[in-house]
């Protein structure tokens, strides 16, 4: 028997690359800050985990959410990307300089996921945590899913 989607999920646009970060989490609020200023081509569109949306989107797509400590890339209807393959997939789609980092593709994920898990756990430590998620501004809201 077929999954049944539910109505928030038919909303989601299928010609955007849904990016689910940690909304409170500085360093991963300052790479959507940064994909949004490069993205030239409005291919992404943003969810926090912490987001009703985003607990959504793992349920359906089969992620854990409670042992997930990563960045998620979701193309609807066609696959997912997490930690550092998501990463790799985001940069190459935004072109010059991060189009490159999609070189580091040619290394085997679980080396390039070593290195993404030890940010990962370090990350509040360095960069440090938001008490909730952040608030886009209103020309970026269009950008942010809910």
């Amino acid at each position: 028997m077929p999954k049944e989607i539910s109505p928030s999920l038919l909303k989601i646009p299928k010609d955007k690359k849904i990016i689910l970060f940690d909304g409170v989490c500085n360093l991963c609020n300052s790479a959507v800050q940064l994909i949004i200023k490069h993205d030239k081509k409005d291919l992404f569109r943003f969810v926090a985990l912490q987001s009703d949306l985003g607990v959504e989107i793992c349920k359906h797509i089969g992620v854990d959410q409670q042992n997930t400590d990563s960045i998620i890339l979701y193309e609807p209807g066609i696959a997912y990307y997490y930690k550092s393959e998501a990463a790799l997939e985001i940069a190459s789609k935004l072109g010059s300089f991060y189009s490159l980092l999609a070189l580091f593709k040619f290394l085997p994920n679980s080396f390039s996921d070593l290195i993404y898990d030890w940010i990962a756990r370090n990350r509040y430590k360095w960069y440090g945590k938001k008490e909730s998620c952040m608030v886009p501004s209103t020309e970026l809201k269009v950008k942010f899913l809910v």
